[in-house]
């Protein structure tokens, strides 16, 4: 019965994996339970779970999906969350940012972002990673910035000749027709 079980779940597992495009693996060794439930609710309130899994289940789990997790990915206690690739990144913002990583009870392992295995320094690297909306606001910069430069440079001898004319009047000379 265990063995139905334990299948049940890599299935389960290994759908969910492949539906996920991005995939971050922290270990969470120590923790108490108020600290578990600070992670958990600060993962929650940006619609995000982060759940512990037994490690041999998340193996074959990945190995069903075609990825071949190295040996010491799956060592110790380990919780994962996983989603859009978006929703990795914001797990992992929210895990480097935590009080838990901070006195070392919570440290990234790895992870799989987009179809790619990552260790746990490029799990970490993807804090690091601007989100949607930063990277909608460096591109609307991008965008602006030319256009912005190219109406400056064509107002400029309209404001210029306007300048000039304002000078001679500001002086009392009478403006040239």
């Amino acid at each position: 019965m265990p063995n139905m079980i334990s299948e049940i779940l890599v299935r389960k597992l290994s759908d969910e994996f492949a539906r996920a495009q991005g995939l971050v693996i922290v270990s969470v060794s120590g923790l108490t339970v108020k600290e578990t439930e600070n992670l958990r609710n600060s993962l929650a309130q940006r619609g995000l779970r982060i759940r512990v899994v037994r490690n041999r289940l998340a193996r074959l789990a990945l190995k069903q999906r075609g990825i071949e997790a190295p040996d010491d990915l799956f060592l110790g206690n380990l919780a994962c969350s996983w989603g859009s690739s978006e929703d990795a990144i914001t797990a992992a913002k929210i895990v480097k940012g935590s009080e838990a990583r901070r006195n070392g009870k919570v440290a990234f392992k790895g992870g799989l972002f987009e179809g790619n295995l990552l260790d746990a320094q490029g799990a970490a690297a993807l804090a690091e990673l601007p989100g949607k909306k930063e990277l909608r606001a460096m591109l609307l910069g991008l965008l602006s910035g030319p256009a912005r430069g190219l109406a400056t440079l064509l107002a400029a001898p309209g404001s210029s000749l306007v300048r000039a004319v304002q000078a001679r009047v500001d002086k009392g000379e009478p403006a040239a027709t």
